[in-house]
């Protein structure tokens, strides 16, 4: 089963959070987080949702409420509290295709 973890918040320029976000890669390989997407908002290009690949759940939450997180993230410029998602695949057409055997 596949982990994922949906980040959310807004920063003061995006330019500047995303240099902090690049220079803190090393950590968010070590908590075993993939990017897959990181998306700006339509409307506000200052809201920023980032979307992750996490090889443990529990790595990927510990992670997240550290204080190096917390850190970084004040550094950035982000100017609300984070939302953080912590997600499981569910895989329908699996499911569906026992439910039909």
């Amino acid at each position: 089963m596949a982990h994922y973890i949906v980040v959310r918040h807004k920063v003061k320029n995006f330019e500047e959070w995303e240099k902090e976000y690049r220079a803190h890669l090393p950590k968010r390989i070590e908590a075993g987080l993939t990017e897959k997407h990181l998306l700006r908002g339509a409307k506000d290009p200052n809201e920023v949702i980032i979307l992750f690949e996490a090889q443990d759940l529990n790595r990927a939450k510990t992670f997240s409420e550290s204080a190096d997180l917390r850190e970084i993230m004040q550094r950035a410029g982000v100017v609300d509290k984070p939302d953080f998602y912590f997600l499981e695949s569910a895989d329908i057409k699996k499911s569906r295709l026992k439910e039909a055997a």
